[in-house]
């Protein structure tokens, strides 16, 4: 009796080599797709040209994501407009940094603020990051030194967060953060920048580096495309629940339905 193939796989389905990279820090940028599929997903609009850079922004217009790679140095800008509770705000990050982690932050700009005092701190050090001042910043390393998160407070009064990897070799990249980007979103950031998981990365896109480490899996395109699958699902349905919670709320104003004497009031 022959055994019954998953309907998921086609015929022939050939799987394919993959890697597993730890560090994630330095694990190569990755598919562009993983960040943008999510926001597209949670209701963002893509409003980026043919055959151009990736240009998103979020259902109330405020927030902006971009991504391009035909510019030096290039790689992703995310722009937070002004409002009446904080100031404009944006991040940077060079091409090289993960998907996985430029994910972080965001993936958290679609989801509400955690009622909770942001620590951008507290992941790391979970992490068994060394956290530390050095002069007037301070600082978290990574347990192998490879990357690192500063908030730094120059000479000429400004300050920003910035953060990175990079191996004896010199390859790696930097990011930095406008000091008035919301905590919350800087600490999301820092929990993946410092989660100990590996990342995937196809066969021809593992950096060339001394300090990862890598495993080799078989995958098939039908599995690859279940897990992204997933993660899209999960967006929507987040989406679609927050929207129903919103056209759910009661009115905070009574609407009077009857005139003190009885008839109708003219709606």
């Amino acid at each position: 009796m022959k055994k019954k193939q998953w309907q998921g796989w086609g015929p022939g389905e050939q799987a394919e080599q993959h890697y597993l990279v730890q560090p994630r820090a330095l694990a190569g940028g990755g598919d562009v797709r993983h960040v943008s599929e999510f926001l597209r997903a949670s209701g963002w609009r893509d409003k980026s040209k043919t055959g151009g850079p990736l240009f998103m922004e979020s259902p109330d217009r405020t927030v902006r994501v971009a991504y391009d790679p035909y510019v030096l140095p290039g790689g992703w800008t995310i722009h937070g407009r002004a409002d009446g509770a904080s100031g404009e705000w944006s991040a940077h990050l060079a091409r090289q940094a993960p998907v996985e982690i430029v994910a972080g932050l965001t993936d958290a700009l679609t989801r509400p603020r955690s009622a909770h005092a942001p620590n951008v701190w507290a992941p790391l050090q979970e992490q068994n990051w060394h956290t530390r001042f050095e002069g007037e910043h301070y600082v978290a390393t990574s347990p192998d030194g490879t990357a690192w998160m500063q908030y730094r407070q120059n000479p000429d009064g400004t300050a920003m967060w910035w953060t990175g990897a990079q191996d004896k070799q010199g390859n790696g990249w930097t990011a930095h953060f406008t000091p008035n980007t919301p905590m919350y979103l800087v600490q999301a950031f820092s929990t993946e920048l410092a989660s100990p998981d590996p990342v995937m990365r196809p066969r021809g896109r593992v950096p060339h580096s001394a300090q990862i480490r890598t495993w080799s899996v078989s995958v098939k395109p039908s599995q690859l495309s279940a897990w992204q699958q997933a993660r899209i699902t999960a967006a929507r349905a987040a989406t679609w629940a927050r929207n129903s919670a919103r056209s759910t709320r009661p009115r905070t104003t009574a609407r009077a339905h009857a005139a003190a004497d009885g008839t109708r009031t003219r709606r």
